[in-house]
């Protein structure tokens, strides 16, 4: 392969070339400007995304590590505080032994532990639970983002939200390729996302659960764009792509 030395036959029609090259390339993750108006709140079900939602449920299901007051009204040795809820969701109460609170509100456990008090005798039990923490809620985001790891976070974020704390799409993102893994009770399912869309509000923007995997897809001909940039040689000597 030659080599051709920058002049002034040929630094226009070069460096016009590489400045194309390099602008392909920063716009290969860039996001499409946003529809005015109401966004996609439906899942795909042609893409896997049967179970996924536009917006957090508005009452918060107990789940494992969560620690939880439980007060017993005017029955201080039948009451606990800052019980964490196992693994197998349940927690261990005075009286009454296990008692599974994994997967439901706060408002269903406190019935279910009304009933049971007065089966054993207690007369009109009050009861009343609250959250003490929440369980870690981690997120891991791979692929072509600028800085993938595993993320906390909050209650009610999206998949933009864990895209963004990878601190967005590299340059080489196949922003029409990312997948979103969840387990689920049958196994670890997989759904599509056309991250252009999700910024468009074209499409449904899902919201996380615990332990989600995003992963951005990589643009193998925006990777060979950028290869390209870096086997050119800097300050006017450049390669000849013809030879």
């Amino acid at each position: 392969m030659g080599r051709a030395i920058l002049g002034p036959k040929n630094s226009g029609k070069i460096g016009a070339s590489v400045i194309a090259l390099a602008l392909l390339l920063a716009g290969c993750a860039s996001l499409p400007p946003a529809n005015v108006g109401p966004t996609v709140t439906t899942a795909n079900a042609d893409l896997g995304q049967t179970g996924y939602v536009a917006e957090a449920p508005k009452t918060y299901q107990l789940r494992a590590s969560d620690e939880i007051s439980i007060n017993v009204f005017r029955e201080p040795e039948l009451s606990l505080s800052n019980v964490r809820v196992g693994i197998d969701g349940s927690v261990s109460l005075p009286l009454l032994g296990g008692h599974s609170v994994g997967g439901k509100t706060t408002h269903e456990v406190e019935s279910e532990l009304i009933s049971r008090f007065i089966d054993l005798g207690l007369k009109e039990p009050r009861i009343n639970i609250n959250i003490a923490s929440y369980a870690p809620s981690l997120v891991t985001v791979e692929g072509a983002v600028e800085e993938a790891g595993v993320y906390p976070f909050e209650y009610g974020a999206r998949l933009s939200s864990a895209i963004a704390l990878a601190k967005g799409p590299s340059r080489v993102a196949a922003l029409r390729q990312v997948a979103v893994f969840r387990t689920r009770s049958d196994g670890i399912w997989a759904a599509k996302f056309d991250y252009n869309e999700v910024s468009r509000g074209t499409m449904l923007d899902p919201v996380l659960e615990p332990g989600d995997r995003v992963v951005v897809g990589t643009s193998a001909l925006s990777q060979v764009w950028q290869d390209t940039l870096r086997a050119l040689p800097a300050f006017g000597i450049f390669t000849n792509l013809n030879n």
